[in-house]
């Protein structure tokens, strides 16, 4: 899949999107990307990062898989740092030297991290994303702090609740530093953008499914958790 292929491809997504039907953003049984993550999100020269992606489907569980197709957008310069490596797409850091030269093509400032933005694909290219992998400083994703869940933490059993009620759920994340996503395939989910958000499962909702939540940074990093969840 070429860059131009990619983008020509986004904006037909876009176009399909602006003029069709869609679920709620937060709407887990929707064939759709939830995030896609490179790990580690920022790599120094010469060290190396996976991509992989949280992928949900209608009528299915959602998946963690690596993309079917990718391809570097830019800076195509480094187009030559993204290889498929043992049936993983794998981001290679360049030397210094040809960070420098991506930091002149991008009009970058000396030392700063050079984005290199890939295009990915996923369901025989109908599902597509861009994923940053920042190059020349080492950094992680970030951790998923205090997650609570109708007042408890948030572990890993699965999640009993209520129906007819309101179900809090929350996450230590300042809206400055992090963007939030909280989604699910059970009941109704109210202010799913914001790190306090709730579930509320209605007679007529699907009262069993899947809860997740993303958290991303501003350094390209992204975490996020799975439940399955059900109401009675």
């Amino acid at each position: 899949m070429s860059s131009r292929l990619f983008a020509l491809g986004l904006a037909t997504l876009a176009l399909v999107a602006c003029t069709g039907d869609l679920d709620p953003q937060w709407q887990l049984d929707h064939d759709r990307i939830v995030a896609v993550r490179a790990t580690p999100p920022s790599i120094a020269s010469g060290a190396k990062s996976t991509i992989d992606g949280l992928i949900a489907r209608v009528g299915d569980t959602v998946q963690i898989a690596g993309p079917e197709q990718a391809t570097v957008v830019s800076p195509m310069s480094l187009a030559d740092t993204l290889a498929l490596e043992g049936g993983s797409w794998v981001v290679t850091a360049p030397s210094e030297d040809r960070l420098v030269a991506a930091r002149a093509e991008l009009e970058l400032a000396a030392g700063a991290p050079v984005p290199l933005q890939i295009g990915v694909a996923y369901s025989g290219q109908t599902l597509l994303a861009t994923k940053t992998v920042l190059l020349g400083a080492a950094a992680d994703h970030p951790a998923l702090t205090n997650v609570m869940i109708n007042g408890a933490p948030g572990g890993t059993a699965e999640i009993v609740i209520g129906k007819l009620v309101d179900v809090p759920l929350s996450v230590e994340a300042n809206d400055e530093d992090f963007d939030v996503a909280w989604l699910t395939s059970c009941g109704t989910m109210h202010d799913f953008d914001l790190p306090a958000a709730y579930v509320h499962v209605e007679d007529d909702d699907p009262t069993e499914g899947e809860l997740v939540l993303v958290v991303r940074d501003a350094g390209a990093g992204v975490a996020w958790q799975r439940w399955t969840i059900r109401a009675e």
